[in-house]
């Protein structure tokens, strides 16, 4: 570290003192002395050094040229004191034609450098170097008091952290303050030490910032790789497919059915489920209506009738309700035979009870009775065969409750967050054209419709969604933590089925905090939205469900949080040394059943209520407890995280980092004796009598394997007594095969 005395001199008698945050000019009398060495400053260079050398007016330095003495010295006094901080100052008084001389010695403290070298000397020693990409201060601070230094690598970051720093000592006095700045400072000179030391905890905003594989074993990670099988609404939809591979648990029971649009054969699907649910619609409306029910959301009786322009728009003849009722029960009975493997002796050709053209005419009319209010005639026997059927199909459906009359479902992007292009829709052309719009979307399959909750547990008339957060520190063996706190989010308006806006149907924060809340709203839903769980029991309390929050919510949401987790484990990576905070979203039903709609990565830990001010604050410190001291220690504190699941270790067989296989070739056939020409094309000619043939004997025996061992020699030798052509079987090639078994790898 270079030592640098600057030596200012100053006509107007204000002192200048080198600090951080300083850019001002420094007048041309100022001289910079290096090494021992006076140097003068150049005309024209005086914004640079002022720059370089960080120097400010010194602090109470407000004394003019004709000052006292004992003012000027008062002076100095005080400019001494408060650099004496940062940096070894040597201050000299000279009084010459009104201007004075102050000589600063060195631009760091010998001692704090020391100290920040065995802090940084102890922390590589014991692996505690973090890096943060994104303003996490909760994080830093929790870090920080562990004896953990950051390597800074992000400068913008640095600008929000300090901002926030800035803000935070508003409320403080200047004692504090000034402590802050000298810890602050003592963490800049450590990170600057530490910038060329590996890191060993990674605490990241997105998943893909990092590469799993580039990392080693003992470097500690927010992210697992391949988590958009869990965090996606498409890769949530598709796993929850699988749960009866894990456990005998409906996912229909906790999770609202969904398809994947972009896949023809789930498009398919999609329509086949919104005209089944228009028959138990139908069902439904004709009930309630005899029984005098009143739906949710609306402020008339569901049976009132609607607009006159708008059903004679859209009424183009009369209803009859036993024709379409009919067709209602045959649809539902074909579902129940299909669940009971009743329909498995019945042809193709004889299961389509309906065709193209009547499906229209029937979702016509589900339209004009249940949508557009059209007059109907009901009676006894319609509502009993009705009521009979409804009680089967509840039995196999246990989201008939929920559905409704309106059939509306909620269409997602497959990969979006905080609530972005998420529309509602009643209307099965308005659905299908909706998706059709963006074919890009469409070939990607990252279009997700969804069964809308219709009849939400409602608070004061409005609609809210439960923020839970839920750690997982490992999935093999799965380790599930659940957090005891959470929150509630409520939309600006009152709930209506008679709009679909986005202001009453969706809660995310990032949607509403930019709407202004309803006048017809109740008075004790807050403004910002936003109620702790804490208040949400003290109002189940005061409706007289309190206990149902302990004994029904909570033991459900963990449930379903584990049954999720359970199907997307062998699609996860599990890397030791890795976890991650999710932020799950649940909505109530009238039983205060809760339904899982998604999963969220990197859930947002912004203070923008004071719910969250608290709320995010302890659940980031708490994570830190788990995945740091509980690794350590067994027995260490927690906080409010909670384990609930913990899986049996599956031994996984080490990967060689080769693809395994095993080669052969097939045995060869030995080659049958050549059939050789007769004696007498073969026999030399003598010009005298023949001689006698002697009988065959054993010594024949080693003049035929001489044959075959020529025979078997290349078609090159076929004029040395070899036939010219060999049999055919010996032209046709052996093969040699080769079987490969390509091992599956082991990650």
């Amino acid at each position: 570290m270079s030592m640098l005395l600057l030596v200012p001199l100053m006509s107007d008698g204000s002192g200048l003192c080198p600090t951080k945050s300083s850019k001002r000019t420094v007048s041309p009398d100022v001289e910079i002395v290096a090494n021992g060495e006076r140097q003068s400053t150049p005309p024209g260079q005086e914004g640079d050094r002022a720059t370089d050398g960080r120097l400010t007016p010194c602090p109470d330095g407000e004394a003019s040229g004709d000052s006292p003495k004992d003012q000027v010295a008062q002076q100095f006094n005080q400019c001494e004191a408060k650099c004496s901080k940062t940096m070894s100052v040597s201050v000299s008084t000279t009084l010459s034609k009104g201007k004075v001389r102050c000589r600063l010695v060195s631009l760091l403290n010998p001692e704090r450098l020391r100290e920040a070298k065995v802090l940084v000397e102890k922390a590589v020693k014991m692996h505690k170097v973090f890096s943060i990409h994104g303003p996490y201060p909760v994080i830093r601070e929790a870090l920080r008091a562990r004896g953990w230094i950051e390597q800074r690598v992000h400068r913008p970051y640095k600008r929000a952290h300090r901002r926030h720093r800035d803000e935070s000592r508003l409320d403080k006095n200047a004692d504090d303050v000034d402590e802050e700045q000298d810890l602050a400072e003592l963490d800049d000179l450590m990170s600057r030490l530490v910038r060329n030391e590996m890191v060993y905890f990674y605490w990241t905003r997105r998943s893909n910032a990092l590469n799993p594989s580039s990392l080693q074993k003992e470097q500690i990670t927010n992210h697992f790789a391949n988590g958009h099988n869990l965090t996606t609404k498409a890769g949530l939809c598709v796993n929850l497919r699988n749960l009866h591979w894990f456990d005998s648990t409906d996912p229909d029971a906790f999770f609202p059915r969904c398809y994947r649009l972009g896949a023809q054969d789930e498009k398919h699907a999609f329509i086949e489920d919104y005209r089944r649910t228009a028959c138990t619609s139908l069902l439904k409306y004709i009930v309630e209506r005899e029984q005098g029910v009143q739906e949710e959301g609306t402020s008339r009786n569901i049976w009132a009738v609607r607009d006159q322009r708008k059903q004679s728009k859209h009424q183009s003849g009369p209803v009859v309700l036993s024709k379409i009722i009919d067709k209602a029960l045959k649809v539902c009975q074909e579902f129940l035979d299909s669940v009971d493997h009743s329909d498995i002796d019945i042809g193709l050709e004889s299961q389509q009870i309906l065709t193209t053209e009547d499906w229209t005419q029937f979702i016509d009319s589900y339209y004009l009775v249940v949508h557009d209010g059209a007059e109907i005639e009901i009676t006894d026997h319609l509502v009993t065969r009705c009521e009979a059927m409804l009680q089967k199909m509840g039995e196999v459906n246990p989201q008939l409750d929920i559905g409704g009359t309106h059939n509306i479902w909620i269409i997602k992007p497959g990969a979006k967050s905080r609530g972005r292009d998420i529309q509602c829709a009643k209307r099965l052309d308005q659905i299908l054209r909706l998706v059709n719009s963006d074919p890009t979307l469409i070939k990607e399959s990252k279009w997700v419709v969804q069964k809308y909750l219709e009849r939400p547990l409602l608070v004061h008339g409005t609609k809210f969604d439960l923020r839970q957060w839920f750690l997982v520190s490992d999935w093999n063996p799965l380790t599930v933590w659940f957090y005891k706190k959470c929150y509630l989010r409520f939309s600006t308006q009152p709930y209506s089925l008679h709009t679909l806006d986005s202001s009453v149907h969706l809660c995310n924060n990032s949607i509403q905090r930019h709407l202004r809340p309803s006048k017809k709203r109740h008075r004790d839903i807050p403004a910002d939205n936003m109620w702790s769980g804490d208040q949400f029991e003290t109002y189940l309390s005061s409706q007289g469900r309190g206990g149902q929050w302990e004994t029904v919510v909570v033991p459900e949401m963990k449930a379903a949080l584990i049954h999720a987790l359970q199907t997307t484990q062998d699609v996860i990576e599990s890397r030791k040394n890795s976890f991650e905070l999710y932020g799950a979203d649940f909505m109530l039903g009238h039983d205060l059943c809760p339904w899982l709609i998604e999963v969220n990565a990197s859930p947002t830990m912004v203070s923008s209520t004071p719910v969250t001010a608290q709320l995010c604050t302890a659940v980031q410190r708490d994570t830190l407890r788990v995945v740091l001291d509980w690794r350590v220690d067994s027995n260490a504190n927690t906080g409010d995280f909670q384990l609930i699941y913990r899986q049996a270790s599956v031994q996984v067989p080490q990967s060689l980092g080769v693809n395994l296989l095993v080669e052969g070739f097939k045995i060869k056939r030995p080659f049958p004796l050549l059939q050789l020409r007769p004696a007498s094309h073969s026999a030399p000619k003598h010009r005298g009598p023949a001689k006698e043939k002697k009988p065959a004997t054993a010594k024949a025996k080693p003049r035929s394997k001489m044959r075959l061992k020529r025979a078997e020699r290349p078609l090159r030798h076929a004029g040395r007594g070899l036939p010219s052509r060999l049999p055919p079987e010996l032209h046709v090639p052996i093969p040699v095969r080769t079987l490969t078994l390509h091992l599956p790898m082991i990650a």
